[in-house]
């Protein structure tokens, strides 16, 4: 998006939040990712990956667009998924703007989406964007458009494609444009409000997601126990892998300890483009029982205060 970033001198600064909400999988992550330039919210093929509330912070032109990531909104039954939902909720209320993202290539998408609908606001721009679109055809997309504003009234609506950056170049504009008038709330090289030892953590999730897609249920959370600079540039760090039981600790361990070994690889490769220096990456599984109906984890994922 940088092409897009100059601004006049005379130009007047511009700021606001925009709260992206949606089922799981419907790209809210990788919209965010991709307007932002820079990752700053994991992605993985499994629902329910973003736990917390993230921001994801743009300049363009004359305004500081902030994009609140959520996570998705789906019929919770577990703790930590109640305080999930609630996070993507409060979010919903903290935003100027609010991006109700849809995606658009899977059937039955309006009644999918219908309780979430009930839940927009009706005192602020709602705008509807459908995701995945190259992935359905025209006319399809134009009468599931049609549906959706029917059922409730879009300021305005945009087809996109988050993964290949089709049409989001167009909806960040729209954003900028939107935002109130006032000074930014961010510096300009800023891109997330996220602690590093809280990304680090987010980045080795993400590595055991994608690699255990199939095996590992969503009970795994990671934690950043040390974080030791050196006068050398270098950074180790040590991580704690909560799982619920002993057979989830074996499946991360993995045989002689290599699946554990390949996720640390994966982590500290993008933990040093991040970074931009050498990292020392050592990670520990443990077992917890019912880690995510505790308050106190739920404080560290900054799901409740």
């Amino acid at each position: 998006m940088s092409e897009a970033n100059s601004s006049s001198p005379g130009d007047e600064m511009r700021c606001g939040f925009v709260s992206v909400v949606g089922l799981p999988n419907a790209g809210k992550s990788t919209l965010i990712n991709q307007l932002v330039g820079q990752k700053v919210s994991i992605v993985s093929k499994r629902v329910q990956t973003t736990r917390s509330r993230v921001l994801g912070i743009v300049i363009e032109g004359a305004a500081q667009v902030i994009l609140i990531d959520t996570p998705g909104i789906f019929e919770a039954r577990k703790t930590m998924e109640r305080a999930m939902v609630g996070a993507a909720y409060d979010a919903l209320e903290e935003g100027e703007i609010a991006l109700h993202l849809v995606d658009a290539s899977q059937s039955g998408a309006r009644e999918r989406n219908a309780e979430l609908i009930k839940r927009l606001p009706q005192n602020k721009p709602v705008l509807l964007v459908l995701n995945k679109t190259d992935c359905v055809q025209k006319p399809d997309l134009l009468a599931l458009a049609s549906d959706f504003n029917a059922a409730f009234d879009y300021e305005a609506t945009f087809m996109i494609s988050a993964l290949k950056g089709n049409g989001t170049q167009a909806l960040l504009s729209h954003l900028a444009e939107e935002v109130k008038t006032g000074p930014w709330l961010f510096d300009e090289d800023q891109i997330t409000d996220m602690p590093m030892r809280l990304m680090a953590a987010e980045i080795t999730r993400e590595k055991i997601f994608n690699q255990l897609y199939k095996e590992l249920p969503t009970s795994c959370f990671v934690e950043t126990e040390k974080w030791e600079d050196f006068d050398n540039g270098d950074v180790k760090i040590h991580q704690i892998l909560y799982v619920e039981r002993d057979s989830q600790k074996a499946i991360v361990l993995g045989r002689g300890g290599a699946r554990i070994k390949q996720i640390g690889q994966a982590a500290r490769k993008e933990l040093e483009d991040i970074l931009e220096r050498r990292v020392h990456l050592k990670l520990f599984a443990k077992v917890k029982d019912n880690w995510s109906e505790e308050p106190e984890m739920l404080r560290l994922m900054g799901l409740i205060e």
